[in-house]
Formats: structure tokens, sequence, C-alpha cells
């Protein structure tokens, strides 16, 4: 039996976008991702969860090199895909396909359904006969019977329709599927069907997830691993359920904190929920960029962004209140 590995890490990933004014003079800079680190072992899913605006979707498309870093390295497994180009280029972005958010907007409305799924195969060089029974047995496999594969995707609900997203991404047979926000247009009863077949289609095609999602509630459900952003840095990573069950970040803790609870008699946490304004990316703060709405924030988090640190195995945080040698629990 195969010992399942690391199939894909993040190091160190950094982007500044370049704000244009007058003249195109550069007036500004947004710092989107700053030095993210993660990996995403192999049949896995790796949940990434923050406010909007914290980084996530712009991590996602770096991954995928749709934009490119200013820093760092996308391995993928234990080749650095930022050095490559051509075919091989290619050949990895078959690899890693993407799932994004808007179902009415990310597959082609002038294509029948069948065809949405197939065109990839074509643009590979796939006869239209072999792309086409191809794509008729991943929607099948994402549940959409051969009566839709000539439908077009104004008859489709938005369900339908990303379910059509899947199964174009599947078609190129990827090993890692980034999900991009992939079910929050979508009504709750749908989003457990999508959900659902997610983990079902992760199992049957042996795939490794990476699942970006600003509702707490859906990130616990699906990921095995959880990445904690905040204005572009990770402040908490480690395994789901000691995340969810014991977190320790200020921030994560707000987060959980403001998540009503679905069974009765069940209080949150002893926190505040997040208080004050979120930051502009443009002029983040010094040191900890948490710490203008932490209230466990004392001076020396304005002077240094905290190192990671090891709280137990499998659960990391950068917070300065954990770095004493004691390693008290100071926010419990």
């Amino acid at each position: 039996m195969r010992i399942l590995g690391v199939i894909l890490e993040a190091v160190e990933l950094k982007k500044t976008f370049p704000i244009k004014g007058w003249l195109g003079k550069t007036k500004g800079a947004v710092s989107a991702v700053h030095d993210v680190s993660f990996s995403l072992k192999e049949q896995s899913t790796i949940g990434i969860v923050g406010e909007s605006g914290c980084g996530k979707s712009t991590l996602a498309r770096l991954i995928m090199r749709l934009i490119e870093p200013d820093q760092g390295k996308v391995l993928f497994r234990g080749k650095d895909i930022l050095t490559l180009s051509g075919s091989e280029l290619q050949s990895v972005r078959k690899k890693i396909q993407m799932v994004f958010q808007n179902p009415y907007s990310s597959i082609n409305p002038k294509l029948t359904i069948i065809d949405n799924v197939a065109f990839s195969l074509w643009e590979n060089g796939v006869s239209k006969q072999e792309a086409r029974k191809k794509a008729n047995y991943y929607l099948e496999a994402v549940g959409l019977p051969r009566s839709y594969a000539t439908r077009y995707p104004s008859s489709l609900s938005g369900g339908q329709r990303q379910r059509v997203a899947i199964a174009r991404a599947l078609v190129l047979e990827p090993e890692i599927i980034i999900a991009d926000e992939a079910v929050s247009a979508l009504d709750k009863s749908v989003q457990a069907q999508v959900l659902n077949l997610l983990q079902e289609l992760k199992t049957e095609f042996s795939l490794s997830l990476v699942f970006i999602s600003h509702d707490l509630n859906v990130v616990e459900y699906i990921s095995d691993e959880v990445m904690v952003m905040y204005l572009g840095k990770v402040v908490e990573k480690g395994i789901a359920n000691q995340i969810y069950e014991t977190p320790n970040h200020p921030y994560t803790r707000a987060l959980l904190n403001s998540v009503p609870s679905m069974e009765v008699g069940v209080s949150t946490l002893n926190n505040s929920p997040i208080t004050g304004e979120l930051p502009s990316p443009m002029n983040p703060p010094s040191g900890c960029r948490f710490r203008t709405r932490c209230p466990h924030a004392i001076e020396q988090c304005a002077n240094m962004y905290p190192p990671e640190i090891e709280i137990r195995t499998g659960q990391k945080v950068s917070c300065i209140l954990y770095e004493s040698s004691s390693r008290e629990k100071v926010l419990l």
C-alpha cells in the first residue's frame, strides 16, 4: 500500500498589486498575499477561510499561475510550478483544476452542456467524438443524466450549472481541485448537495481539494485541515477539529464566535466577536495585522509580526501571546 504524501506546497508566497493614479503613476500598493505557506496532503482537503479581502482568491490564482507571485514557490509533487513553461506547464495545469464561484458566468452560455465539458479536451487535441464520450461520463459522475447533454446553461439551475463546472474540471483527470467559493452563490439546501458531491468525487477519483470559503460551517464540514487568513497573512492553521474545538488566535476565536450555534442550549466561545473596521490592505498595521481589532493586543504586537508557533502537534498559530517559554494559554 502506497503511503500518501504531500502533493501541493506553497512556500512564502507574496503578491502585491500596485495602485495606479492619474497618468499611470503608482500611488500605492495592496498587500494581497504576504509570506503564505501551507501544504496539502494527497487525497485530503485543506479549507482556507477568512473575511472578504483576506487574500484567499488571490492565493488560489497564484497556485494556478493565473497571476504571477512577487516571490515564493508553488511545488506540485516537489516540482516548482513557477519555473515551468510551455508543455511542462500545460501538463501540470491539467493536474490542477479550478471551480469558480459564480456558476452563471463560469460556463459558456452559447455551448451545450456536453460541449462546455468537452471543450477543454478539444483544445488539447482530443477528437470531438471521444471528447463528448468522456464528457458524458463525467456529467453522469456529477449527477446529471444524458438527457441534459444537449441542453444549454440557461435551462439549468445554479446548482446544476455548478455540477457542469465540476464536470468540466474533472474531464482533464486532475489530481487537485481548487474550489474558490464554489458553493457561496447557492441556496443552503443546494450547497449541501454540492458539498456531498465533492466529498463523493474526492473518494471516487482520489482527489485532493483546496476549498476556499468565508463560511466557517461549510469549511468545517468538508475540511481535514484549515488555514485562517487575515489581511494576506496566515494567522492559524492545523487539523480541522482542533481549530474548531480549541482555536488559539484571537482572530480565529472571534470568527468562530460570530457564527451562531445551530444547537439549542449551546453557547458560543467566551470571546467577543470581531469589532472595528477592517484596515486597508494598502496600509496594513505594523507588526501583527490583527492588532488594531484584537482585544488582547499589547505594545509588542506593533513592533514585529509574530513567528509561527506550534501549539500542539498539527496546530500552529502566529500570535505573540504564545511566545513565552511557558506557552501559557493566555487567551483562555
